[in-house]
């Protein structure tokens, strides 16, 4: 079951995470966002282990938005892990970074990425991008449900 509601974040940047969640917020995204500085935690999330164990396994968020570069786990295995799942490989997820190796590109894509952005410097592209983020992944994209 898709929680239309939750954005979850996966971002180790805190200047990244407020920059992307005033872009959301100056967007009218009203959703609630949930922040996980790492993979690790970030799966913790999807899948109710560790500090989220208490979380509902069943409602996933409408959108993961995942940095590429990392500690401890990075977005790449992240995102083969949520494919590798039952539960979560239909989840959405756009890859949100500012890697331009083309590496990152092709392979974010190869393992199910369902769109790769890059975090612009420049802070009218980069609000201008999530504010498209947004209307398509949490207003417009039809989930599926299992």
């Amino acid at each position: 079951m898709v929680d239309s509601k939750v954005i979850l974040l996966v971002d180790d940047n805190p200047d990244d995470v407020l920059l992307t969640i005033r872009a959301l917020k100056k967007s009218k995204v009203s959703n609630e966002i949930i922040i996980t500085s790492d993979g690790i935690e970030a799966l913790d999330f999807l899948f109710a282990q560790g500090k989220y164990t208490d979380h509902d396994i069943n409602k996933l968020p409408a959108v993961v938005l995942l940095d590429l570069k990392m500690p401890r786990m990075d977005g790449l295995e992240v995102l083969r892990r949520i494919r590798a799942d039952e539960r979560t490989k239909f989840l959405p997820v756009v890859i949100l970074t500012c890697s331009k190796e083309e590496e990152d590109l092709i392979n974010s894509y190869k393992l199910g990425a369902n769109s790769f952005i890059h975090k612009p410097v420049d802070w009218n592209r980069f609000a201008k991008a999530i504010r498209t983020l947004g209307m398509y992944w949490v207003v417009m994209n039809e989930p599926i449900i299992r």
